[in-house]
């Protein structure tokens, strides 16, 4: 398993040219990145210049995994609002033409939410509408789904995202998986036996039970994520693709930070 970052734990003014460079310095293999709505990295940045932050990226000697991004959470494919609805399926189809700019096989997908408003049978409908309209640039950029297991009050089992992601019969749907975010309504080591080959990715945060809420999010090996147990079920399927840390980083000395984060996933990975 390669371990890296993602680019959100770096000091908001670096450049994601210098975040390269940091991030190989700090001993990461590879870096996460993120589109954004404005930016380096946009959904308005042409093919050239994210061909260029590839470049650089491969310059500075670190791999780019994947790319994620949190404009889902403003614009959820599962809104009452149609508008909202079709924004999302632009980020999603703008997020895959930029994987594939980049060089990388997995967006990570988040598909709506369950609110208030919007109830659990509606947002699985339109959740599967989503996924299958994105379908087709996915496969003309053979760029991954990879939905993610987050705190959207959806699909909140090991089963029922293993059948959301098989309703689909296609390779390019899969499962981002994030092991932090599961340990507040069940156990990673299930997860990661029952989507199997499933897994296109994999996230890795703590989290202090005891606390509990967003509070409770932790760096590596300092909240009550079963490491040993996570890395063996890991071991099993066969896993041996990018594990990235999505955490805070150091305030100050944000480089000690990041050096002090890889080595808790070399610890806890293995």
């Amino acid at each position: 398993m390669k371990i890296g970052i993602n680019h959100w734990t770096f000091p908001s003014h670096l450049s994601l040219r210098d975040s390269f460079a940091l991030a190989r310095a700090s001993g990461c293999d590879h870096i996460e990145v993120n589109l954004a709505d404005e930016g380096e990295l946009s959904l308005t940045t042409g093919e050239a210049d994210v061909r260029a932050l590839a470049r650089a990226a491969k310059d500075a000697g670190i791999e780019i995994s994947s790319l994620s991004t949190g404009l889902y959470w403003k614009s959820p494919a599962t809104s009452n609002d149609p508008a909202l609805r079709a924004r999302s399926l632009e980020i999603a189809q703008q997020q895959l033409r930029v994987a594939n700019w980049l060089g990388v096989d997995t967006v990570l997908v988040v598909p709506g939410a369950v609110t208030p408003e919007v109830s659990y049978d509606v947002a699985y409908d339109r959740a599967k509408e989503f996924v299958a309209q994105a379908l087709p640039t996915a496969r003309e950029t053979g760029v991954a789904i990879g939905i993610e297991n987050v705190w959207n009050r959806f699909l909140l089992s090991p089963l029922e995202m293993r059948d959301f992601v098989d309703s689909f019969n296609d390779p390019l749907v899969g499962v981002y998986f994030d092991a932090g975010n599961i340990l507040s309504y069940g156990y990673p080591q299930h997860w990661i036996r029952i989507l199997a080959h499933r897994i296109k990715k994999v996230h890795v945060k703590d989290f202090d039970d005891k606390v509990g809420g967003y509070a409770g999010f932790r760096n590596l090996l300092q909240g009550n994520v079963p490491w040993t147990e996570v890395r063996r079920a890991l071991q099993e399927i066969g896993y041996d693709s990018y594990v990235t840390a999505e955490v805070s980083g150091y305030n100050v000395h944000p480089e000690l930070g990041l050096k002090h984060i890889a080595e808790a996933m070399r610890a806890a990975l293995g």
